[in-house]
């Protein structure tokens, strides 16, 4: 299946846009109410496909601390290798989990040799309350082979931000929910030139990660 390119400042202009403000009961991981702001995308295609860029993204050079407290440098440890970034938090109460379980699903249908090509890497939002020990079991619970990364929150803002994706501060409202506001899209490398050539929003399914996954591996796109 063929996308439609948009342009890739397009897609940074309407993502940034495309925010879920989650919120959570007082720090806990049972979730309160979400509201979830889009902006359409001109001549972008239908909700459940992926988007391709005209002009892609340059993988971020960024170094976090991974679930087990090391560092981990993101560009260095996914150099050619296909690869899946999204940001998010593991108090969201419905779409990071969600994207995360569907992209689970989609993977766990590759080959042993596709799935060693894959890097998903997961860049919490959060990373005052998602430590490495707490951030490791969770994302372990969707995945085990998927990285989960933390640390300061100007450096995750900073990399997001490069890719169009918009994020905030956590912060605590009058009845002691935790909101945490982030843009909901997953940015998809190629191997072949590690750059995001395919933005994915909230609306993609398992089934689209599935279909698109051996291609991207193999450098080529939906």
């Amino acid at each position: 299946m063929h996308l439609r390119k948009i342009t890739t400042a397009a897609v940074a202009a309407a993502t940034a846009l495309t925010l879920a403000a989650c919120g959570s009961d007082s720090g806990d991981e049972e979730g309160g109410a979400e509201t979830t702001e889009s902006a359409d995308i001109a001549d972008a295609p239908g909700a459940d496909q992926g988007t391709v860029l005209d002009q892609p993204f340059e993988k971020p050079d960024f170094v976090l601390t991974d679930t087990e407290g090391e560092p981990y440098d993101f560009a260095a440890e996914t150099d050619g290798h296909a690869t899946l970034l999204y940001f998010g938090y593991t108090n969201c109460p419905d779409i990071c989990p969600l994207t995360m379980s569907n992209i689970a699903n989609a993977a766990g249908t590759l080959t042993p040799e596709q799935r060693e090509d894959l890097r998903v890497v997961f860049v919490t939002t959060d990373p005052e309350r998602d430590t490495p020990e707490s951030l490791g079991p969770w994302l372990d619970a969707q995945d085990p082979e998927f990285t989960g990364l933390t640390g300061d929150f100007e450096t995750i803002q900073q990399a997001a931000r490069a890719l169009g994706v918009a994020i905030e501060p956590s912060y605590e409202e009058d009845d002691g929910d935790i909101v945490s506001t982030h843009g909901t899209q997953v940015l998809a490398f190629l191997p072949t030139d590690d750059k995001a050539h395919v933005v994915y929003t909230e609306g993609v399914t398992a089934e689209t990660f599935e279909r698109d996954l051996p291609g991207l591996i193999a450098g080529e796109l939906p």
